[in-house]
C-alpha cells in the first residue's frame, strides 16, 4: 500500500472517530428513561460505527502487512473475551455481548473471523470433537440490571452465521438432518451469549440439569421445549 492510500484510509478512520465521539456525548446527555426510543437509536448507531471502524482497521492492518492475520485475529479473541472449554462431550463457545441483528452484516465480520480463529486455536491443543447428530443451544444472557424490553426475538438474530463459522470444526453437517437448534434467554450479569453444542442424546439431560439457570422469560416443560426448533 502505497503512502497516499494509507493516509486516505487513515483519515477515513479519524473522521470516524469523531462522530463516534459526538455519538457517545449524546448518549451521555440522553436520559435513558425518559427518552428510550432516542437513546436506543444513538447507542445503536454508536455500536454499529465501531464496529464497522474495528474491520476498516483490521483491513489496515492486513493490507500494510505488518502483522499476520493469524496473529492478529488469536490477540483479537482474547481481546473480545472468546472462551472455548469441552465438559461431559458437551462444547461450550462464550461470545462477548448478544449476537447481532441479521441486516447489520459488519457485525458479523466483527465477530466470526475471531470466532473462527479462536476456534481453529482451540482444537490444535485440544482434541476434536466431531458431532454427527447434534444439537446447538443458543443461551442469550442478558444483564438483569437492564431494562427488560431489551430481550429481542430469536428471528431477528444472526445465529446461522454464527453457526456457519463453527460447524466446518466440529458439525458433519449443519442442515437440519444432523443439527436441530434450541434458543432460550436468561437474565445475568452481564450480556453474553453461550453455545452449547453436543449429541441429541444428551440433550434432555442437559436441560434438565440447566432448566433451573434458564430464565422463566422462556418456557421449558419437562420433555423438549416448544421452541426445539429443527433447523
Amino acid at each position: 500500500m502505497d503512502s497516499k492510500e494509507l493516509l486516505l484510509r487513515v483519515n477515513s478512520i479519524e473522521e470516524g472517530l469523531d462522530k463516534l465521539k459526538n455519538l457517545v456525548y449524546a448518549m451521555k446527555m440522553t436520559d435513558l428513561h425518559k427518552y428510550p426510543a432516542n437513546y436506543a437509536e444513538l447507542s445503536t448507531d454508536a455500536a454499529l460505527r465501531a464496529e464497522r471502524m474495528t474491520c476498516q482497521l483490521r483491513n489496515l492492518i492486513y493490507a500494510s502487512d505488518v502483522i499476520p492475520k493469524t496473529v492478529y485475529m488469536e490477540q483479537a479473541a482474547k481481546a473480545q473475551d472468546i472462551q472455548i472449554q469441552a465438559t461431559d462431550q458437551i462444547l461450550t463457545i462464550q461470545l462477548p455481548g448478544l449476537l447481532p441483528k441479521r441486516k447489520f452484516h459488519t457485525n458479523t465480520a466483527f465477530l466470526n473471523e475471531p470466532i473462527h480463529y479462536a476456534l481453529k486455536a482451540y482444537l490444535q491443543k485440544n482434541a476434536r470433537p466431531v458431532y454427527k447428530s447434534c444439537v446447538v443451544c443458543f443461551v442469550l444472557v442478558y444483564n438483569e440490571k437492564l431494562p427488560l424490553r431489551r430481550i429481542r426475538d430469536y428471528d431477528n438474530l444472526e445465529f446461522k452465521q454464527i453457526l456457519d463459522t463453527i460447524s466446518p470444526f466440529v458439525l458433519q453437517d449443519d442442515s437440519g438432518l444432523y443439527c436441530d437448534s434450541f434458543h432460550t434467554t436468561m437474565l445475568g450479569d452481564s450480556d453474553y451469549t453461550l453455545m452449547h453444542i453436543m449429541d441429541k442424546s444428551r440433550f434432555p439431560d442437559w436441560l434438565q440439569l440447566n432448566k433451573k439457570e434458564l430464565s422463566s422469560l422462556s418456557e421449558i416443560p419437562t420433555n423438549f421445549p416448544a421452541d426445539f426448533r429443527h433447523r
